[in-house]
Formats: C-alpha cells, sequence, structure tokens
C-alpha cells in the first residue's frame, strides 16, 4: 500500500468529512486544479473504500470534483460569474492564480491581458455567486495577492490587508497560500484560518532527481539567502539538511525610487568559505531575476562555488527568459528550481537548467486534511519527510520521488 493511501485511511479513521468536497478553478488555475484533482481521486478511489455505501460519506468518491465556472465579459471590460452547478452544502474550495498574465479579453476593441487586480476581481465575483450557499469556502491562493505591500512606510495604502479583509466579509472560512511574503496581515481577521504552506521537500526531490551527484552534507552544501528577508527559510533548510548558511544584504539606494522600490546598489556576503562547494540558493520569488542572478554570479565568480542551484517558490520571469538563458551560458547557476503553483510560460520546460517541483501531490493532501477538519501540523513542517528521503538517499534506496513517478502513469 502507498504512503498516500496508509494516510488517508488514518484521515478516514480520524473524522468524517465536513461536507462533500467541491473545487472550483478560475481560468487561471485550471492547469493546476486539474492535477489536484487527480491526486484527490488517486486518494479516495483506492482499495481502501468501505466507507462507499456510508450516507455520511455520499459524494466523497468521485472522478471529478470540479464544478464549472463561467466569468465572461462586457465589451466595456466589466464581468460577472455563472456557476453551472449547484454548491449548496459542499466545502468548496476555489483555486486563483493571480500572477497569470496569458488570459486575456477583449474591452472596446481592444485585447487586454488580465492583471493581478482582474483575477481578484473574479474570485470575489465567484464567492458572490456562490451567495452563501456552500456549507464552507475556502480559498487557495498560492500567490498573496499585493503581498509585497503588506506594511505601511508613509502615506500608502495597505492592499495585502485590505484583500484579506474583503475576503473575510465575504464569508470564507480558510485562507491557503504559500511562502507568503508576510503571513502577518492574518491578524486582519485572526478568526479566519489563514495558512501558509513552504516547499522545501519538493525542492529537495527536485534537486535530487536532476543533479545525479548532489551529495547533501556539511562538506559539500552550504545554503543561501539571497537577502535579510529570506534568512528564516534558508536557515531552516540548512538546518534540516544539515549543511552551513550564508547570507547576503543588499545595499540599496533609498535616495531614489525605480519601478517602486529602491534600487540594489551590490550584495555583500556573510558566510562561510564556498571554494569547491555547491550552493542552494533558496528564495520565496524570483521576478526580473536581477537580484538572485546577480547573487549567483558573485558566488561562482567572487566565492568560486562549484555549482550553483537556484530554489524559489514562484517563478515569475516579469522580464523574460533571456536574461536566465545569458546566466545559463556564462555559468552563473546550474539548475533553477520553481514550483507550478503560479504560471509558467511554455517555453520555459524547454529550457535545459529548469526543473520542476510539483506541489500538486501536496496541495491534494492539504485540501483533503481541511476537508476532514483534522490538523496540519504535519504538514506545515516537512522535517521528518526530508530526513527519510535523505535517509533513503544515504543508503542508495529507490528515492520516494521515484515511486511517486511510478504511481503517476496510472493518470
Amino acid at each position: 500500500m502507498s504512503t498516500e493511501h496508509v494516510m488517508h485511511d488514518k484521515l478516514e479513521q480520524a473524522s468524517n468529512p465536513v461536507a462533500p468536497l467541491a473545487l472550483i478553478a478560475l481560468p487561471s488555475c485550471d492547469n493546476f486544479a486539474v492535477k489536484v484533482n487527480e491526486w484527490i481521486r488517486y486518494f479516495r478511489m483506492g482499495d481502501h473504500n468501505e466507507h462507499r455505501d456510508d450516507p455520511a460519506y455520499k459524494g466523497y468518491y468521485k472522478d471529478d470534483y470540479r464544478l464549472p465556472v463561467v466569468l465572461p465579459r462586457f465589451s466595456t471590460g466589466e464581468g460577472k460569474a455563472v456557476l453551472e452547478q449547484s454548491t449548496r452544502g459542499k466545502d468548496v474550495y476555489i483555486f486563483v492564480d493571480i500572477t497569470n498574465h496569458s488570459i486575456t479579453y477583449q474591452m472596446n476593441g481592444f485585447t487586454n491581458h488580465m492583471s493581478p487586480d482582474d483575477h481578484f476581481q473574479d474570485l470575489k465575483r465567484v464567492i458572490s455567486a456562490i451567495n452563501g450557499k456552500a456549507r464552507r469556502i475556502n480559498v487557495i491562493m498560492p500567490f498573496l495577492y499585493e503581498g509585497r505591500q503588506h506594511k505601511r512606510s508613509g502615506r500608502e495604502s495597505l492592499d495585502a490587508a485590505i484583500m484579506y479583509k474583503e475576503l473575510c466579509d465575504l464569508g470564507i472560512k480558510n485562507f491557503i497560500t504559500f511562502d507568503a511574503h508576510d503571513p502577518r496581515i492574518q491578524n486582519v481577521n485572526p478568526l479566519v484560518d489563514f495558512s501558509n504552506f513552504t516547499s522545501p521537500y519538493q525542492f529537495m526531490k527536485s534537486l535530487m532527481r536532476s543533479v545525479d551527484d548532489l551529495i547533501i552534507d556539511k562538506d559539500h552544501i552550504v545554503v543561501i539567502s539571497p537577502d535579510e528577508g529570506a534568512l528564516d527559510r534558508t536557515v531552516y533548510f540548512a538546518n534540516v539538511i544539515g549543511a552551513d548558511t550564508g547570507m547576503f544584504y543588499k545595499r540599496r539606494d533609498y535616495s531614489v525610487i525605480v519601478n517602486g522600490k529602491n534600487p540594489i546598489v551590490a550584495h555583500e556576503f556573510l558566510g562561510t568559505d564556498l571554494d569547491g562547494k555547491d550552493a542552494i540558493i533558496i528564495d520565496d520569488m524570483i521576478s526580473s531575476g536581477g537580484s538572485i542572478l546577480d547573487t549567483s554570479r558573485q558566488l561562482k565568480q567572487n566565492m568560486h562555488a562549484k555549482r550553483v542551484f537556484l530554489c524559489t517558490t514562484f517563478g515569475l520571469f516579469t522580464d523574460g527568459l533571456d536574461v536566465f538563458d545569458e546566466a545559463y551560458e556564462k555559468g552563473y547557476f546550474d539548475k533553477l528550481v520553481t514550483t507550478n503553483l503560479t504560471y509558467q510560460p511554455p517555453e520555459l520546460k524547454d529550457r535545459v537548467w529548469f526543473e520542476e517541483a510539483d506541489m500538486s501531490k501536496y496541495t491534494a493532501m492539504i485540501i483533503d486534511f481541511i476537508n476532514h477538519d483534522t490538523g496540519l501540523s504535519s504538514m506545515r513542517t516537512p522535517t521528518d519527510k526530508i530526513h527519510k528521503i535523505l535517509e533513503k538517499i544515504n543508503k542508495n534506496e529507490q528515492t520516494e520521488f521515484e515511486q511517486m513517478q511510478l504511481e503517476q502513469t496510472e493518470f
């Protein structure tokens, strides 16, 4: 029996589902929701489904948990949401990716690309269309909308707090996000559950899959934080795998503002000797890539790191992929790992330097646990799982990732 089936059996024994499960994927997150739906179906349609005839588990075993939604636009650019099936009495999970710029709509004869503001408005439209009929509404927003505008400095708007307050006022019960820039926006409404998850375990699996000769120990690996803000996740990752830690801090010019932020003057390094060692840079997001690529360049040229691996939860690539192609050709980095939680340009998967960290199974398990009102502490800190995969690697055994690949062939 697979690990997932064992966990799911324990989940069934722990509690009944809150209500029948329903997934609503906005167009921005449709592809990811398809994979999550497949994993949930896989968990629940296994051999151990003795509750199939239990009335309390009505609608529990299905091939598809998704409910269709249509988001038409008027010629003025205004929109609305139309649900094609009832959500009455269901435990609804709404997926939205506010970074997906590939979706377009017509307005006054022009073609517009959807902005984060457009995606957020569509999310509120869907919640409004549910009209309070669902048993519970849960929002899955992997990249936190306006997460970088989380605090006020002078006469500024507090967009992240306003966003969260709006959703709470609309009646959501759970808010699920990943690697939030600052999860303290949950203080806006402490009675609504705000769940923030990270992806170090998926980074580790992806690196072990793509780098055959990677040795994980203190003598061969240094985990690097590209700035002060990423230090917590870097220290956690380094401690779990038993490696040293280093940190860059950004010297900025606070006298000017360029593209909404103070430009970086230089990256200064604090840490151990990297000569001949592999470096893993851990960060929450890549926007244009200028900062993390300058960091990797210094690790290679000035500190003589053997290889540099970039691991980031969100790869946004706002200035395109050419700058990464150039940096890879110059040898500034050796592999870039990012998750599929946000939109990925189709051409990204053709890059030899790219490796995807699939988060669909992890997200499906989070949904399954919440649907059963079961504690999530084991999901938030995957320390034991990372230790297990390292132990298997050190013993030259088949990794959990390879086993998962075998299971995924059923899909």
